[in-house]
């Protein structure tokens, strides 16, 4: 795949904040054909739509949708006016993510566990689904799917039991998934998993980097995910901390790396002043 999406169709959830944003800027300074913008936050979306617009070429086209992903039907909906109105999408970044720092059992079923479970882990799949036969189908140009996970979803941490669930959900799909394609043949769609520790944009607020494992700038991320996208990488964690403590994980015993990881890494505190984003 070329280096840049230029003249790409890219869809992107979560897009009117954060590294939703980021990484539509991104693609229309890189000159892409479509970007297909999702989010729930109608207000936000028409913000980011206009900025996006101003900074467009002529030859970029801005397709922004509001859509509830915790609303598995509204995918199926919102998926048939895109292929309508702006084509099947090349690349997909299934961005969008909500988290709720508490206890298991302070969490409600309803509006907490079944929220989470379906924005952070279900949704990803059903709009995956959506689109993917005809990015099969179309090997006019390389195709990419980009499910971003999370650290939590590699390392076991108190307060994020549902939030973990959803991000262990996504990582064992995402990348089953390209395992699938690959010996299926299906070698123009590549699979990126991403599971970076905490990012700053205000979606953990609160939230303590653990040892040697700095809060992240936005830019960088969004710079790294680019670069694991375009070159069709099965597995970016981030930073290289995090891929030490998995192995440390996958080696020690289970109290051995409790005894590391509490006390030592702070791996197992880093979420008790956790705020997060205002609602």
């Amino acid at each position: 795949m070329a280096r840049t999406v230029r003249g790409a169709r890219i869809l992107i959830t979560g897009a009117a904040s954060g590294m939703g944003r980021l990484y539509a800027e991104r693609a229309v300074l890189e000159g892409a054909r479509s970007v297909i913008l999702w989010d729930v936050d109608h207000d936000s979306l028409k913000e980011v739509t206009g900025v996006l617009t101003a900074l467009a070429d002529p030859g970029t086209s801005i397709h922004p949708y509001t859509v509830d992903l915790g609303e598995l039907g509204a995918i199926a909906q919102t998926a048939h006016k895109v292929r309508r109105l702006a084509g099947a999408p090349d690349i997909i970044i299934n961005n969008a993510g909500i988290v709720r720092g508490a206890l298991f059992w302070e969490h409600d079923n309803g509006d907490d566990t079944r929220k989470i479970m379906q924005v952070n882990a279900l949704a990803p799949m059903y709009l995956t689904r959506e689109f993917l036969p005809a990015m099969i189908d179309d090997a006019s140009r390389a195709k990419r799917i980009v499910n971003v996970a999370s650290a939590a979803g590699l390392l076991s941490n108190p307060r994020m039991s549902v939030y973990a669930a959803s991000k262990w959900a996504l990582i064992g799909w995402s990348d089953s998934l390209r395992l699938e394609l690959e010996r299926e043949g299906h070698s123009n769609v590549k699979v990126t998993t991403v599971a970076p520790s905490y990012i700053d944009t205000g979606m953990f607020e609160g939230a303590r980097g653990p040892l040697l494992t700095p809060v992240m700038k936005p830019d960088y991320v969004v710079d790294r995910v680019w670069d694991a996208m375009l070159s069709g990488r099965p597995l970016l964690t981030l930073p290289r901390s995090v891929a030490l403590a998995k192995a440390l994980k996958g080696i020690l015993p289970v109290r051995a790396w409790d005894a590391i990881a509490g006390p030592v890494f702070g791996v197992y505190s880093s979420m008790d002043d956790f705020v997060g984003r205002a609602r």
